[in-house]
């Protein structure tokens, strides 16, 4: 029994409520349609109200002056008729007050069984009462027609509001014998009476199926609207919000020269307090912005060149007169058919950075002429007297002729060349030279530091055995290999593929990697270089036995003018291994190192095939 109250419970509530589901969505239209369910059954219950007293009024009529059309009826149909009516006017009135209450709010759909065989069943109890049966199918047409209408959602509830008006007529009438009033048509059904039957109730629900399922799809749609609508709202507060805030300056121009959109940055970089005094003001960018009006036609040749413009440098005129120099980064927004709309895109001042760039070319300047060369110049000064044996003989005869040649009354005038001689050892000459020397390497690697920032690596690149460049460098560094008592395995073999690369800056990598590992250890150490082919990539790798890199120093070891605490010369800029890592990212390579400390070093680097 438990089990059945069950199993009607769930039929019910999907009679009632369609598919349960737990999904959200699907509860709120469920709520929805409970909504609409419960206002439209008012309208139906006011429509419903005025036909019954439209009929009341007929009947009433019809008692004081009779119409031909009711003559036919059966007597008693047409007494008690009036009765009738008045007794569905009276529980219509009910349902109407139940409505207003929670229970209606909360149960529409009972309400509208309810109300819906309290017309139908009426006439059906009385003729039952009376002893006939009553085949009322301008009653149930105007019933079913009117719900189908009015109240097209829930079609398993009309299907059951039909249903149980027509078993109660064939079902209840069949079981007590019952028959029509109309003695030519006795029967309580006949095969026409079947069919108009079936097609009014099939018509009804059917519409409301179909209207039902219009309405489900108009709802999801809705919600998938009101969705998108929010989610763009969204996007746009979010895009705006990074237009109002965004450090560069972003514009949209039309093609004659004026600006149709800027940000706040941009009215900061022009001088001015809000982005809409940019949009009034610029009529003409060409004349009014550039110092240079040639740069913007410049500007739309780039664009209609490439379609887009970066990095276009300009000086332009600020709102004040003063001068400052922009980037600008730009495209063309075009429509379907490819013609252009507007110019849209990025300007960041960058007159700070032309104001280093400047000063840096100055101090690079003054370092190239008022540094290098007075240190060029007296390596070569120390070097010829290193190589002149006798100078130092030839200035102590000279000397001694000048001073037999002196008068005792009239002495000769003492000029700097006749100054005692000063003598240097040789050992004092070599450390002076390999000074300057020190001083040259640093001065060169600074100067090649700031052109590989500023113009990159230029490389002349040619096919090379990668064995014939470790053995160049290993040959050059044996020196330095011997005086640190360092031990070196070349593992690099002949076999390798050609790589297309610059043997120079190749030798260069080989040659820092190696002096750094020196540098950075005591005497005695092991190294070992290796290559091996990987991936279409030559992996090499120069490993050590020393005393490691910690993993703080490794993260920066590539940095520009990064130095180690473990390097045991202190002269030293910190810039081998950043020049290292621009020459293997020139050949589109990578360069990493693999330590720790008290565990050795494996700095290596690829090299791509092709």
């Amino acid at each position: 029994m438990g089990s059945l109250l069950k199993t009607l419970q769930m039929w019910w509530k999907k009679a009632t409520r369609g598919v349960i589901t737990n999904n959200h969505q699907d509860k709120e239209w469920l709520a929805n349609r409970q909504r609409f369910l419960w206002q439209r059954l008012h309208l139906w219950l006011w429509l419903a109200l005025v036909c019954l007293l439209s009929f009341t009024l007929r009947d009433i009529y019809d008692l004081f002056f009779p119409l031909r059309e009711l003559q036919n009826l059966p007597e008693s149909l047409r007494i008690h008729g009036l009765f009738i009516n008045l007794a569905m006017l009276v529980s219509l009135l009910v349902y109407f007050a139940l409505r207003k209450t929670n229970f209606g709010h909360r149960y529409p759909g009972l309400l509208f069984l309810g109300s819906s065989w309290s017309v139908g069943l009426a006439s059906q109890l009385f003729a039952t009462l009376k002893g006939f049966a009553l085949p009322d199918t301008l009653g149930w047409s105007l019933l079913f027609f009117s719900q189908a209408t009015f109240i097209p959602v829930c079609w398993r509830l009309h299907l059951i509001s039909q249903v149980g008006v027509l078993i109660y007529y064939f079902g209840v009438n069949t079981a007590l014998g019952l028959q029509a009033p109309i003695p030519e048509h006795p029967e309580i059904y006949n095969v026409t009476f079947i069919l108009y039957v079936f097609w009014l109730c099939a018509i009804c629900d059917i519409g409301v199926y179909l209207y039902d399922r219009l309405q489900r799809s108009e709802f999801y749609a809705r919600r998938e609207l009101e969705s998108a609508y929010h989610k763009l709202e969204a996007t746009e507060a979010k895009y705006r919000s990074i237009f109002e805030n965004a450090v560069e300056g972003i514009f949209q121009s039309s093609t004659d020269g004026r600006y149709i959109t800027a940000n706040p940055a941009l009215a900061n970089i022009y001088g001015y307090s809000f982005p809409e005094e940019v949009t009034a003001n610029f009529t003409d960018i060409e004349r009014q912005l550039y110092v240079d009006p040639k740069r913007r036609a410049e500007f739309v040749r780039l664009i209609e060149q490439d379609g887009r413009v970066s990095e276009f440098e300009s000086q332009i005129y600020r709102r004040d007169g003063s001068i400052v120099w922009i980037s600008e980064k730009a495209y063309a927004v075009r429509d379907e058919q490819g013609k252009l709309l507007y110019y849209e895109g990025l300007i960041e001042d960058i007159t700070q950075r032309k104001q280093a760039q400047e000063a840096l070319r100055v101090f690079f300047h003054a370092v190239s002429h008022d540094l290098r060369n007075p240190v060029l110049g007296t390596l070569m000064v120390l070097k010829n007297l290193l190589k002149d044996d006798g100078l130092e003989e030839r200035r102590g005869q000279g000397a001694g002729s000048r001073e037999q040649g002196d008068s005792p009354l009239h002495p000769a005038p003492r000029t700097p060349a006749s100054l005692p001689p000063i003598t240097v050892s040789r050992a004092i000459l070599e450390r002076m030279a390999q000074s300057s020397d020190r001083q040259l390497k640093l001065i060169n690697s600074l100067m090649e530091a700031h052109v590989s920032e500023v113009q990159g690596v230029v490389l002349q690149c040619q096919p090379l055995q990668l064995h014939t460049v470790v053995g160049d460098a290993i040959a050059d560094l044996e020196p330095m290999l011997v005086e640190n008592q360092a031990t070196l395995t070349n593992l690099v073999n002949a076999d390798l593929p050609l790589v297309n690369a610059d043997p120079t800056q190749l030798w260069r990598v080989f040659s820092n990697l190696i002096v750094n590992a020196i540098k950075h250890n005591p005497p005695g150490l092991r190294l070992t270089i290796n290559a091996i082919f990987e991936a279409d990539n030559i992996y090499c790798t120069v490993s050590d036995n020393g005393v490691g890199i910690s993993q703080q120093q490794s993260e920066h070891l590539f940095d520009l003018y990064f130095r180690s605490s473990n390097n045991r010369n202190s002269i030293s800029l910190g810039l081998g291994l950043y020049l290292c890592k621009k020459i293997i990212n020139a050949h589109g390579g990578e360069i990493g190192v693999n330590s720790a400390l008290k565990a050795g070093a494996t700095f290596w680097f690829t090299l791509p095939i092709s």
